[in-house]
């Protein structure tokens, strides 16, 4: 009987995402450009060293920490820089100790330990998210025994937030429905909420008994890192139950560190606590404890006012990069006369842009002409740079 254990077993689809990577590295041609992956390259196309991190990472081999378990909660010190930098640090969520943060494997990881917390330990039935999401939400729900729901989200053809057919789907939903919404730089199409509908999506919330987690993986990289917490603030100032996942992996280029944060925001201090321990006993079937560098990293740059103004300037200089070059992308593609107007690439926010390609045009420009993207029609801005932007946008006027 073992001998057939696996025989049935069929082998799994390849992630659309990491599998076009592998397409891309093994392309021979010397004009290729990937626009796939969501990671932050700068004009040289190379994922740079934060200076700020060069020298945490210095003073982090100077102080020789032991290799020992951290928390199962994560590092202290951790902690508390993210609840600060999250919420602000004179934030009535932070000084009352309403909120229960814990330190995780990458943003995916918060989004694991939410969802599960949620199901298995609140006994929340579904989850939902917008049409159309970064891939991995709906894979997640579905992993997490939560059944997959969804609401409108993007007008393809005016380029926006179909913000009425959002606010349609959103009252559709059965109460106590997890749902899952972008905090800024909306993955993949680039468009986000603006203010007074925000506040419109917080009270649909508490009226109809949803559950809000917002998913902020990119804070600094819309319009900046106060701005981009607009939404969370927002509804941690409202008084209502929430959860948000955070990620530092973009913002410190800290990809393969995994450093990531769940808060869960409560009424009182002591929910926050008996959340604490229920999250602790999710995360001990899950990974047990999380890796301790990269929160050492983000922790020695946060805690210290010199170092966080440091970084902010560096990630101010990244998030400049990719709006130049949306606005480089837009250029080119009214210089070479395109079929269509791509001024609403300017007009999105954060890493991606969902450019409205075909995936027959996406796949005519990896055929034809080396250009690697998701099939969806997203690219990922920070693939481009001075040397092969014309490129790209005479090889996208091609295929239109």
């Amino acid at each position: 009987m073992s001998d057939m254990l696996f025989k049935n077993l069929a082998a799994a689809p390849g992630d659309p995402i990491l599998s076009i990577s592998e397409a891309f590295r093994a392309d021979t041609r010397a004009e290729k450009v990937n626009l796939s992956v969501g990671v932050y390259l700068d004009e040289s196309g190379k994922t740079p060293i934060l200076d700020v991190v060069k020298d945490a990472k210095f003073a982090l081999a100077q102080s020789s920490i032991p290799h020992s378990y951290t928390a199962i909660r994560g590092l202290e010190g951790y902690r508390a820089a993210v609840q600060k930098m999250v919420f602000g640090a004179d934030s009535e969520v932070v000084l009352s100790g309403r909120a229960a943060t814990v330190q995780t494997p990458g943003g995916t990881g918060a989004l694991k330990v939410g969802m599960d917390f949620m199901h298995y330990v609140m006994g929340v039935e579904a989850g939902a998210t917008s049409v159309p999401t970064w891939g991995n939400h709906n894979a997640l729900l579905q992993l997490a025994n939560l059944k997959e729901l969804h609401y409108p989200y993007y007008d393809a053809a005016n380029h926006c937030v179909d913000f009425d057919a959002m606010m349609t789907g959103l009252k559709a939903l059965p109460a106590k429905t997890l749902v899952v919404l972008h905090s800024c730089c909306h993955n993949p199409t680039g468009y986000d909420l603006n203010e007074a509908q925000w506040r419109e999506v917080l009270q649909l919330c508490q009226t109809n008994g949803l559950i809000p987690f917002l998913d902020m993986a990119y804070q600094g990289f819309g319009k900046g890192l106060e701005e981009d917490a607009f939404a969370i603030r927002l509804f941690a100032e409202s008084g209502m139950s929430f959860m948000v996942a955070t990620s530092y992996s973009k913002s410190f280029n800290l990809y393969s560190e995994r450093i990531g944060a769940l808060t869960v925001v409560t009424q009182n201090a002591i929910e926050a606590q008996n959340v604490l321990t229920q999250l602790e006993g999710v995360i001990r079937c899950n990974y047990s404890t999380p890796p301790a560098f990269g929160g050492r990293i983000v922790e020695y740059v946060l805690s210290d006012p010199e170092r966080y103004a440091r970084w902010e300037v560096e990630l101010t200089g990244m998030r400049t990069r990719i709006q130049r070059m949306r606005h480089a992308l837009a250029d080119e593609m009214a210089r070479v006369g395109a079929k269509r107007d791509f001024a609403f690439v300017t007009h999105q926010a954060g890493m991606f842009s969902f450019t409205g390609l075909s995936p027959e045009q996406i796949d005519r420009l990896a055929k034809e002409y080396a250009i690697y993207a998701v099939r969806n029609g997203r690219f990922c801005i920070c693939g481009l740079n001075d040397s092969n932007v014309k490129y790209v946008a005479q090889s996208v006027a091609a295929v239109l």
